[in-house]
């Protein structure tokens, strides 16, 4: 029996498990890296060019892996193109009273979109001999066009699942205005904290990785911001964390995704490169298990 009040009725849980916290995942990192690669193309320096290139090689392979995941979670996998067509008339379906519809096209429009920065970014590097493909990126004017426009897309992903939660009526998940917010925020965290770490790995540590490594750094602070708004805007339903979930997400997400990178960000001086790799490591650790509490918790209740 539910022993807090939720400001919604509501009904059986969707039984969602680590298929969908790991399509939450990989979509907050797909969208994340492909709006700070296109911030970097539009704003960096020429420089840090190779440093973009990185996030839409990081973005497309996840998108890819994000609707993989989402198609194996549905109860028949096979019809997944429902979503996108009807099965009778096969007319483009699209519902924009649905966020399940809209999340659905905004999911391939984006794959499009990052499928061709992907491309480009391949051609800049020698590894594919389509020299055309380059100006799918910016400066040029088609390349900035098409970056502003999946940039938009890759926003909307970051943080599309966290309204989906919302729109649910389940508790927390529909107790709270903030979600969207959090995963967009949360996205933007891990996207840099895996750019900072494949760039170091990679040979791609431009000058444009130390504004990252900034960035990475105010954007975990706002993030820490963010999760105390919504467990404030929770209210009496906030105690749905008071058990296990609840130490899971101080310790692994507040502690250890949160506080240590900032205190590691903000004595790099101290440790040097160590330190900005353990820290973006704890980064996307705590990125992980921000989705796995949020998607467990509220399904046990």
């Amino acid at each position: 029996m539910n022993t807090f009040p939720s400001s919604t009725f509501f009904s059986a849980p969707p039984d969602w498990g680590w298929l969908i916290v790991w399509y939450f995942y990989f979509g907050g990192l797909a969208g994340g890296c492909y709006f700070l690669a296109v911030l970097i193309d539009l704003f960096g320096r020429r420089e840090d060019r190779p440093l973009a290139r990185l996030g839409y090689y990081i973005s497309f392979p996840c998108i890819l892996i994000s609707g993989l995941l989402l198609t194996l979670d549905l109860g028949r996998p096979e019809r997944f193109w429902h979503m996108l067509i009807e099965s009778n008339t096969y007319r483009l379906m699209f519902k924009a009273w649905s966020p399940m519809s809209v999340g659905s096209w905004a999911l391939f429009i984006f794959g499009i979109f990052s499928l061709l920065a992907f491309l480009s970014a391949l051609a800049e590097d020698g590894q594919l001999q389509q020299p055309a493909a380059k100006s799918l990126r910016p400066p040029g004017a088609l390349g900035s066009i098409i970056a502003a426009i999946g940039g938009l897309f890759g926003f909307f992903v970051a943080g599309y699942t966290g309204v989906l939660l919302a729109v649910t009526n389940r508790p927390i998940w529909s107790d709270t205005p903030l979600l969207g917010m959090l995963f967009a925020v949360s996205a933007a965290s891990i996207s840099a904290a895996l750019m900072i770490l494949l760039a170091q790995r990679s040979g791609r540590a431009t000058p444009g990785l130390n504004a990252l490594h900034r960035l990475d750094s105010w954007v975990v602070a706002l993030e820490f911001v963010v999760l105390i708004a919504v467990m404030i805007s929770l209210g009496p339903v906030f105690r749905a964390w008071l058990n296990a979930w609840g130490l899971l997400l101080f310790f692994g997400v507040i502690v250890l995704g949160m506080l240590v990178p900032l205190a590691l960000y903000w004595r790099r001086q101290w440790f040097g490169d160590l330190n900005v790799t353990t820290a973006a490591a704890a980064v996307l650790a705590g990125g992980f298990i921000l989705r796995l509490v949020i998607v467990f918790s509220a399904q046990g209740v």
